[in-house]
């Protein structure tokens, strides 16, 4: 991992940099982060993925992270996952050798003998999920024959081998007979894809999935339970289509799918294999906030019973968002940056943070500027909490890009909003609109008259005599 090296103490300043992620990210009493906690909520491989992933990012939490990640590791049946993970601890340690982090000897000891077994067991059990394909394919038993893909698909999920579980999971849906076999099959791939965090096929099989859950032309009955299913998997296809536009800094449409998502029950086992209710919390308000107008976040988010629900699990979520739509901006920025080690250790969000961030404050500064004529810059840099030479930096980069209509009066430390002439610029447009009019009008004469003198290209004579003529308006003809 490509990272630049930047002093511990500069990370407080990481809000004001522009587009550069900090080196690491501290854990003290400015920045609280309790890791037993954190990754109790999560089961099965995104527990290891998501401790190698605070290993690489925070050094103060590397070597507890790696005893945990052993223990979860042994849990499991992928002896490769201990390979990267003294790979993503080592280069941490050569990286920041500050950090004086132990060897990773010193605090668990590879267990030679549980790799060699569980080898041994993961080849015994890929024979015989082999040989049961191959039997079934010889008889010739449809469902059998998806069954047996399905496990072959689960198995090599399982030891890390994903192109081939990929391919057993895709393979089974030729001998699907009924769309809940499709359904399974696709949230099947979601969620070897999100497990990836490979996102450029996600959008196929949620299309797949959203079209087999159609309810059918059948009874009343019928159609209800399809509803009721369709409820319970439209979540999952929700929060995979947020994590893919997340993914792609699609931020506006991220924040619309995570709010759109149903009951946490319908995560089912995803709450904890993929991403926890928690996560959505956030995801969801950082994208909504760097994007949506006030009113919908209004109406979206703070007035939006059902995701209220997911905003309970992050009871700090619920602060930020009302101190944004209370203009207390100096504590959003607060609450960003104490709660910036949270939102850097997550795996989805960790390398969106800072442009998240960036967007947020522009769009606070907006906001703030938005009732006045006139402001004086210290005031503002007090309602922001930076110095007034960060703040002119900041004002005059969204003057730049045209956000914010003002000058900046450097030598009264004055921003002035920029004076608009209504009654001059309603005239620019209406004579602006006049002459549009008066070319239309002249094309469409000159058509006329050319129609009228019969200056028209004939179609030839092998073509349909009812086809419409093509005017033709070439020089010279």
């Amino acid at each position: 991992m490509d990272i630049d090296l930047i002093d511990e103490t500069d990370f407080p300043n990481y809000s004001k940099s522009t587009g550069k992620r900090p080196a690491f990210v501290p854990v003290d009493d400015a920045h609280p982060f309790d890791l037993e906690a954190y990754i109790s909520t999560y089961t099965g491989k995104t527990v290891v993925y998501r401790l190698i992933h605070i290993i690489s990012i925070c050094p103060t939490l590397a070597p507890q992270a790696f005893q945990l990640a052993v223990q979860h590791i042994l849990q499991g049946r992928d002896p490769n996952l201990y390979q990267s993970l003294i790979i993503a601890y080592d280069t941490t340690a050569k990286t920041l050798p500050d950090a004086e982090l132990p060897p990773h000897t010193d605090l668990a000891v590879i267990d030679q003998q549980w790799i060699d077994e569980t080898n041994t067991k993961n080849q015994a059990e890929r024979s015989k999920l082999e040989v049961e394909l191959k039997t079934y394919t010889s008889n010739m038993i449809k469902e059998s024959i998806r069954m047996a893909h399905r496990d072959l698909g689960n198995f090599y999920r399982s030891v890390g081998d994903y192109s081939s579980s990929l391919k057993h999971y895709t393979k089974s849906r030729e001998f699907c007979t009924s769309s809940q076999h499709i359904v399974d099959m696709c949230m099947s791939v979601l969620e070897l894809l999100l497990e990836q965090r490979n996102y450029a096929h996600i959008a196929t099989y949620v299309f797949k999935a959203d079209a087999a859950t159609l309810p059918p032309d059948a009874q009343q009955v019928a159609k209800a339970k399809a509803a009721a299913e369709r409820e319970r998997v439209q979540t999952k296809l929700d929060v995979a289509t947020a994590l893919s536009h997340l993914a792609q800094g699609a931020y506006e449409k991220a924040a619309q799918s995570f709010l759109k998502a149903g009951p946490i029950k319908n995560l089912e086992e995803w709450a904890t294999k993929i991403v926890a209710p928690g996560d959505i919390a956030i995801y969801a308000t950082l994208s909504a906030l760097a994007t949506f107008s006030r009113s919908a976040i209004k109406s979206n988010l703070l007035d939006n019973d059902s995701f209220g629900v997911y905003i309970e699990q992050e009871p700090y979520v619920r602060e930020l968002v009302e101190a944004y739509m209370g203009n207390r901006f100096k504590t959003v920025l607060e609450l960003l940056e104490r709660y910036s080690t949270r939102h850097y250790i997550d795996l989805y969000l960790s390398t969106h943070v800072n442009n998240l961030v960036l967007e947020i404050q522009s769009r606070a500064l907006v906001l703030y500027f938005q009732p006045f004529a006139s402001i004086k810059m210290d005031r503002m840099s007090q309602a922001f909490g930076w110095t007034p030479e960060f703040l002119e930096q900041q004002v005059v980069h969204l003057i730049q890009k045209g956000e914010i209509h003002a000058r900046v009066d450097r030598q009264n430390r004055i921003l002035k909003a920029k004076v608009v002439d209504q009654r001059a610029e309603l005239f620019s447009r209406a004579v602006k609109s006049g002459a549009d009019i008066q070319s239309t009008n002249r094309k469409l004469l000159l058509r006329m008259r050319l129609q009228q003198s019969d200056l028209i290209v004939k179609p030839p004579k092998n073509q349909n005599q009812n086809q419409n003529h093509i005017d033709f308006l070439g020089d010279g003809h």
